[in-house]
Parts: C-alpha cells; sequence; structure tokens
C-alpha cells in the first residue's frame, strides 16, 4: 500500500531524509524546536499570552511532554477579544473567518490569517489530496469558495499544482444541480460536508451518474457518521476519505491514507495532544480524550494548547500504509454537543446519526430536547426532500430506531423521557460546516 503523501511532504518540510524511528525522532525534536519559538513569539507579541505565560520561556520546554505545564487556550478566550491574539499589524491580515457559536451572533469567534497562513492550508491541500485523486482528474468542490482564502478558493489553487482541476459548486442548495454538473462536468472526485454528500447519493437523480464516474470521496467540517460513509460506498463503490480540521487550526489538520485507517496529521504545522476533558491531563496513546493543538508555524494567529471540543484518540498500532507519522482516530463528536437525559444518560448527535442515517430516505433531521431533566420529550424532525425509497413508513422506523439508542431506552425505562410524534419537515438545515450539528436543549432546567 502506498504511504501517506503527508510523510514525504513532512520530511521536505523539516529538512530530513530520515525514516522510521529516525524520522520520528526528527520530528519531534522538529516540534519541541518550534513549540518554543512560538512560546517565545506569543509572549512577545499578542497580549493575551503575554498576560497567560507571564514568567515563561520558550526555553522552559525542555521536552513535547513539558508542554502539558502550560495553560490552555479556549474558545471562550477567543470569543472575549480576538485581537488580543493578534501577533502582526492588522494591515498583514488577509482573512478574517467570523465563527458564530450555535447561532448566536453575540457569541463569535474571529480567527485571522496572513497571506503565508493561508499558503501552508493550500500546500497541505496540494499534498494531501494526493492520496485521494491523479493528475488529470476533476474535483467538485462542494464548500464554500467565493471568499478569498476560504475552504473552497484554497483547495482551486491547490489542485492545479499536482495536475488535478478543481471546480467550485459551493454549498448544495439544490441537488438536481449538483449532480447535473457531475455528469457534465466527468466529476472524478467530490469534498463536501457529509449531510449534504448524503443528499446527492439519495436523489433519485443520482441513478444518472455512471457507474464508476466518482472515484474518491473527501468528507470535511462536520462529524462523519459511520451510517453515511457506507451509504457512500455502497452506492458509488469508491473509498471516503475523512478529513479533520477546524477554522481555528487553519482550515485543515489532518487526513487519512489509502488504509482509510485513521487520520495522519500535518506534523510540521500542529502539534496535537489528547487529554482527559474534565482533568485536562494528557492520556496515554490509544485513551480516548479531548483533542487539543497548539500551531507551530502561523504567524498571524497562532494558538498555544487549545481545547478543541473534539473527542478522538491516538491509535497506538501502526497504519498499515507503513509512515512513521502519528495517526488520530476518526473524530467521535463533540464533547459537549450531547445532552444529558434522566438521571445521567448521555445523548449525541453521534447516537442519533448512527440510529437515523440508515433510514432509506433520511437526508437530514433537526433534534431538540424539551421538558425538564425529571419529565423531558424528545423532538425530531426528518427531512427527506426528494430522497429516491421515502415511503410513509419512515417516522415509525426513526421512532423504533430512536428507542433503541442506550440513552433514549434508559431514560424511557425510567420515567423521565418520552418520544414525542416525528414529524417530517419540509425545511433542510443547511450548514456550510462552520457550525456543527448539535442536539437543542429547550428545557427549562439546563
Amino acid at each position: 500500500m502506498e504511504i501517506t503523501p503527508l510523510e514525504p511532504w513532512i520530511k521536505v518540510r523539516i529538512g530530513t531524509t530520515a525514516s522510521g524511528a529516525e524520522l520520528r525522532s526528527d520530528i519531534d525534536r522538529h516540534q519541541l524546536r518550534k513549540l518554543q519559538e512560538t512560546v517565545d513569539y506569543v509572549r512577545s507579541r499578542a497580549s493575551f499570552y503575554r498576560r497567560l505565560f507571564d514568567g515563561v520561556r520558550g526555553s522552559d520546554l525542555k521536552s513535547l511532554e513539558d508542554i502539558a505545564s502550560l495553560p490552555f487556550t479556549t474558545a471562550e478566550d477567543l470569543m472575549e477579544e480576538d485581537l488580543r491574539f493578534l501577533c502582526v499589524s492588522r494591515d498583514e491580515i488577509a482573512r478574517v473567518v467570523t465563527l458564530n457559536t450555535s447561532g448566536t451572533t453575540a457569541l463569535a469567534k474571529r480567527i485571522h490569517f496572513t497571506e503565508d497562513d493561508l499558503e501552508l492550508t493550500t500546500d497541505l491541500f496540494h499534498h494531501g489530496m494526493q492520496a485521494l485523486i491523479q493528475p488529470g482528474q476533476r474535483v467538485l468542490i462542494l464548500m464554500p469558495g467565493e471568499q478569498h482564502g476560504s475552504v473552497g478558493d484554497l483547495m482551486v489553487k491547490a489542485l492545479p499544482r499536482m495536475g488535478a482541476e478543481g471546480i467550485l459548486h459551493g454549498i448544495v442548495m439544490n441537488e438536481g444541480a449538483a449532480i447535473a454538473e457531475i455528469i457534465a462536468k466527468e466529476i472524478d472526485c467530490l469534498i463536501g460536508i457529509p449531510v449534504q454528500v448524503l443528499g446527492l447519493v439519495r436523489h433519485p437523480d443520482a441513478a444518472h451518474i455512471p457507474q464508476g464516474r466518482i472515484k474518491s470521496v473527501l468528507l470535511s467540517a462536520d462529524y462523519v457518521p459511520s451510517a453515511i460513509v457506507s451509504e457512500i460506498e455502497r452506492a458509488w463503490g469508491c473509498p471516503v476519505f475523512n478529513h479533520y480540521g477546524m477554522t481555528e487550526m487553519g482550515l485543515g489538520a489532518a487526513v487519512d491514507c489509502r488504509a482509510l485507517a485513521g487520520y495522519h496529521i500535518r506534523e510540521a504545522d500542529l502539534f496535537f495532544e489528547i487529554v482527559d476533558p474534565d482533568t485536562g491531563q494528557p492520556v496515554p496513546d490509544g485513551h480516548w480524550g479531548e483533542v487539543v493543538f497548539s500551531t507551530l508555524t502561523r504567524k498571524g494567529m497562532p494558538l498555544v494548547r487549545y481545547r478543541s471540543g473534539d473527542l478522538s484518540r491516538f491509535i497506538s498500532e501502526p497504519c498499515p500504509c507503513g509512515t512513521i507519522l502519528k495517526r488520530l482516530e476518526w473524530v467521535a463528536g463533540r464533547i459537549r454537543g450531547g445532552v444529558c437525559v434522566g438521571r445521567r444518560f448521555l445523548l449525541t448527535v453521534a447516537d442519533l446519526d448512527e440510529a437515523l442515517f440508515p433510514l432509506p430516505g433520511l437526508l437530514n433531521f433537526y433534534t431538540e430536547v424539551r421538558g425538564s431533566r425529571q419529565n423531558g420529550s424528545l423532538h425530531v424532525k426528518l427531512y427527506t426532500g426528494t430522497a429516491a425509497g421515502f415511503d410513509g413508513t419512515l417516522p415509525g422506523k426513526a421512532r423504533f430506531a430512536l428507542e433503541k439508542i442506550p440513552a433514549v431506552r434508559r431514560a424511557i425505562s425510567e420515567g423521565a423521557l418520552t418520544v414525542a410524534p416525528i414529524a417530517i419537515s419540509s425545511e433542510n438545515w443547511i450548514s456550510t460546516g462552520s457550525i456543527k450539528r448539535t442536539i437543542i436543549d429547550a428545557r427549562e432546567e439546563r
């Protein structure tokens, strides 16, 4: 099996020709040196870190493990005042991304990038996409791309560097139009948000896509349910790759290799940790926890020990592709993306995804919990659009699937939760991926 293209790229980036254990040592030394430089850089230029790291020097970090002695940076810190994180003049900023938290405009994070910062991500896309496509192939990008420095814009710029063509479609607002473009432009690869790609697979017009036309799919920007991956693989017979990244990480962070067995990280630019969400302490490889990252090469708005809120783990076993790069398990959702039902039963978006998306005809859903912790009700709306294969039994099948979820079943059994009548909605909940899907907690006691 071909090794991840990130490994030779990272070797060039850090200036080594080593392999195996020697390469791992070179990467570790690079990351330690860059962490030391970053700590000194942000202390001297960013007022937030000048105060947070008062008395700390980069040279205090003698090993990668010493990073755990530094305090975390949180989303709340960014919401308070983004300009405290700037390390360059505002004239040097080429792109500002505003992220509204759960749709609340009053709570926004603003992430700033210089042109050099954006080029780092373009370079990642150039090399990471080599695991999916070949020179001469065409890629339809179902992501935002109208603005300079957006994901779609950077991907369009990156693909020609490997002899491929990127065609920007943007967020899917009309599945039929997107499918028509796939056919007319003989698209080989799709890049999109999981739920939106599912909408294409289950649209009646998908039957007109020739077998073998789509040779690979890259899912990004939200939690990737295994049910959606399976549906795409079944319908199109192609491998489905997973990309992990956040705007705060620089829009791109890690991607599957051909083994499809976990993400490989852009370790020249990012240092990842997995910590216990409650204690903040590092956990051993193989144990689940919260992803924490530090940027190593960003100049406009570096972040040190930023708590992502995502749940994952380092995979201890070697990757089948043979790389020495660290391997991260596919993210299992947001740590705070669930709600507690009954006495202590956590219901997550991932639980709902894996229960509902296998149902034929379903394209999306909306979930809300009402009432109280002691007497709650689960309200679910289903969106089917023009999906092929829909029938009137879907609400009943959805209720059955919901009641099989352990947290729902247990809360029902103790009388703390009921499942309200399930409705079919004419409204789809279009997402750009900047706000992750969540369960709305509308209970009186939250």
